[in-house]
């Protein structure tokens, strides 16, 4: 029995090496952000100090790790067979979500995840055991007051984080504007002063103050000389900022840095509980079950688990080693580009979200809002605070999302909310957290215009939204899995280990695939990085030859995967078909919005000469697709109904016409290839030809259905003549996109 529960403790601790890995790859974002996105350093040197923040949070973790212990449950009143039931439910859960939310594309939050798997697993397990002893309560079972206390912080810091990043960042920017750099003659010192004092007091008072290496006698003094020591760091910040300022130092570099370190601190010290709290506290139990258990995995309680967390340091410190290599190493870290910095960027750029009625809703309440207050307001207050927000004046980085001073607001903002809860312990949300001062931020910046307001707020609640479906889901699958492994026994628990086991390698493989299409849309993000009109006029050039040589070489492929299924009857190719080509409409969609957000970078005049030829290239993308559901649905239709085969005359006399319709495609897209057009006069007579023809088969059909009327063949029949109609239509087609793409060019070029 011992090897059996051995076996578990040390799948939780494998299981805790995969969470540091994915959940600091997923939530690295969080402490790195607002560095990356405002360009405050090369990439390396954020890494750096992002690393030592995380060894020092990691440190000083191990009163967060409470939470797993005895945060969410009673486990006096739990058997040690109880307790590991839970926690092995709990990782297997995380594994089945992560998984699960990775497939969907939706956002999560390892928080959220591991206090609602516990409420989940420990709940069900409370009603179990209710029902097998009814002088035992809720009150008996579940630690109610807490885990309602840490459920209330994680949705509140929700709002909090909102509005006092809208309020901070607004009052910021009325001091500083976006030519902050003019505005730095006496501001800087005490705006640096106290981001200073306040990054300090969290760092040092509040977090190296409760080092195990630091003397009870000093944390004393700390304790008794609070507010003269933040009195005193705050003049020391302000006359280092301002005397960094005289030097030409940029001290928002310097705030952002430290920042950076702070944020980078609280994370592991809050987020470490998410990875490794369950599976220490697994390894905890079964070490007083060996010691003091006598065997007896059912009538042992784990009362040991009322008493904190005391995590050996080199735990500690191997899983900040653990942070900091998948950190510094993960690909997914380097080069996912991350939703908040998207959402949060001042210009616009590739919406990754699309159009929703409440967001329209929302945005149109809050432009209402805001004609109000503007028509009660002094015409001369609201003329300076215009004048404040000139975005045209705004000092970015090459390649920046945001300016240093956003990026100095989200940190020391972050950075506070997140430590205080940690030193509450409090596990607060630092996805929740970041994601939302920064939204707060970039709202107060005026940086949602309303070309981009409907999708970006529809982004903010489709990430809220996937929050609480987190919430939702990591408590009923975790719910389901516990009472499975508890009715089930061991065998349920080795089968769930085993599904755990797959679903790891299988999100690995499926990551692997997503960051190989990815890396194909590159051309785009030199596009919007470059400032140059001229530059991304040939970089634009080169995305949409790419973008309609490759939809010209798909739809030829599928018109002939289409024609093949209904030959051989392949209903499986024919579903296929219909698969890629919804992919692809959702592709052309998000092509089609990159590509209409580089045509605004181009010069004004080239620009108005390309945009007809541009949105009738792009139409004719979309349609190809169109034609091709058309000639897909009836065929699938057919095939699937097990009805009549093709007649072998059907075929022979389409064959030559396939053939010639498959050698122009490929004629025109060596032309959209390469961006040559000495053909293009030829193919498109060749196709107008080609059209002719099959109007005249189109038309030999017809008369032969009406003389050869035979009931058995009529469905073959009505499904032929489509093909032959789509085929008129898919040249068509051809023409205007080859057209198209000759003017957009410049012809013969």
């Amino acid at each position: 029995m011992e090897f059996f529960y051995l076996s578990i403790v040390v799948f939780l601790l494998v299981l805790a090496v995969f969470d540091l890995f994915v959940g600091v790859s997923n939530d690295a974002v969080n402490f790195l952000n607002s560095a990356i996105g405002a360009k405050v350093a090369k990439f390396k040197t954020i890494m750096l100090i992002a690393s030592m923040g995380v060894v020092v949070g990691a440190v000083m973790s191990a009163g967060m790790m409470d939470v797993a212990r005895h945060g969410i449950m009673h486990p006096a009143n739990y058997s040690f067979h109880e307790v590991m039931t839970i926690f092995l439910a709990v990782m297997v859960t995380d594994v089945i979500i992560l998984d699960m939310f990775n497939t969907l594309g939706l956002p999560t939050s390892t928080t959220v995840s591991l206090v609602f798997e516990l409420l989940g697993g420990t709940f069900i397990l409370a009603l179990l055991k209710m029902n097998a002893d009814g002088n035992l309560t809720f009150d008996d079972l579940l630690n109610s007051d807490k885990a309602l206390s840490v459920i209330i912080a994680i949705f509140v810091s929700v709002a909090i984080a909102f509005f006092t990043g809208v309020l901070v960042m607004w009052i910021s920017r009325l001091i500083f504007t976006f030519n902050y750099k003019k505005q730095l003659r006496y501001t800087v010192g005490v705006f640096g002063g106290v981001a200073f004092a306040v990054l300090s007091y969290f760092i040092f008072i509040k977090g190296v103050s409760k080092s195990p290496f630091i003397s009870p006698d000093v944390k004393d003094w700390i304790m008794a000389n609070t507010g003269l020591l933040m009195l005193a760091i705050f003049i020391f910040g302000t006359l280092l900022m301002q005397s960094l300022h005289w030097l030409r130092f940029n001290v928002f570099k310097i705030i952002v840095l430290m920042g950076t370190f702070a944020l980078a601190m609280a994370f592991a010290g809050n987020d470490l509980v998410n990875f490794i709290g369950v599976p220490m506290a697994g390894l905890d139990s079964y070490q007083d079950f060996v010691a003091n258990g006598s065997g007896d995995d059912d009538s042992f309680m784990m009362t040991s688990l009322m008493t904190s967390a005391k995590t050996p340091f080199l735990y500690l410190l191997g899983a900040g080693a653990i942070m900091i290599i998948a950190m510094t190493t993960s690909k997914k870290a380097q080069n996912v580009v991350k939703t908040s910095v998207d959402l949060a960027r001042q210009d616009e750029g590739n919406e990754m979200f699309g159009s929703s009625k409440a967001a329209r809703s929302i945005v149109r309440a809050t432009q209402d809002m805001g004609s109000f207050v503007n028509r009660y307001m002094p015409a001369s207050v609201a003329r300076w605070i215009d004048s404040r927000f000139h975005k045209e004046e705004v000092i970015l980085e090459d390649g920046a999302a945001f300016d240093m001073v956003r990026a100095a607001v989200n940190l020391v903002l972050a950075s506070v909310l997140i430590v205080v809860g940690t030193t509450y312990k409090l596990p607060l949300s630092t996805t929740y957290v970041t994601f939302m001062v920064a939204m707060g931020s970039s709202l107060a910046d005026r940086a949602w215009s309303r070309e981009s307001a409907v999708f970006r707020v529809t982004g903010v609640l489709s990430v809220i939204g996937g929050w609480f479906i987190t919430a939702g889901v990591a408590f009923a699958v975790c719910a389901i899995v516990c009472m499975s492994m508890y009715l089930g026994g061991f065998l349920v628990m080795f089968l769930f280990m085993a599904l755990a086991i797959f679903l790891v390698v299988k999100s690995q493989i499926a990551y692997a695939r997503k960051s190989r299409e990815e890396k194909k849309d590159s051309v785009f993000v030199l596009m919007m990085r470059t400032k140059d009109p001229e530059i991304v006029l040939d970089l634009l050039e080169k995305h949409v030859s790419r973008t309609q040589s490759f939809v010209s070489r798909f739809a030829l492929e599928h018109f002939n995967l289409i024609l093949d299924g209904l030959t051989a009857e392949n209903r499986h190719l024919l579903r296929r078909c219909k698969r890629d080509l919804d992919n692809e409409h959702a592709q052309l969609k998000k092509y089609r919005r990159k590509e209409m957000l580089a045509l605004k970078r181009v010069p004004a005049d080239v620009a108005l000469e390309r945009n007809t030829w541009f949105h009738l290239g792009a139409n004719s993308d979309q349609q190809f697709i169109y034609c091709l559901k058309r000639l897909l649905e009836p065929v699938k239709e057919h095939v699937e109904n097990n009805f009549n085969p093709i007649p072998r005359i059907y075929s022979e006399e389409f064959t030559p016409l396939r053939h010639q319709i498959e050698e122009l495609m490929k004629r025109t897209e060596a032309m959209l290839c390469s961006g040559r057009f000495t053909a293009y006069d030829e193919v498109l007579a060749d196709a107008d030809r080609l059209k002719d023809e099959l109007s005249v088969v189109r038309k030999r059909h017809f008369d032969r259905m009406q003389r050869d009327f035979d009931n058995n063949n009529l469905k073959i029949s009505l499904v032929y003549l489509n093909i032959l109609q789509e085929s008129q239509e898919f040249l068509s087609i051809m023409r205007h996109q080859l057209r198209a793409a000759n003017r957009f060019y410049g012809k013969n070029r």
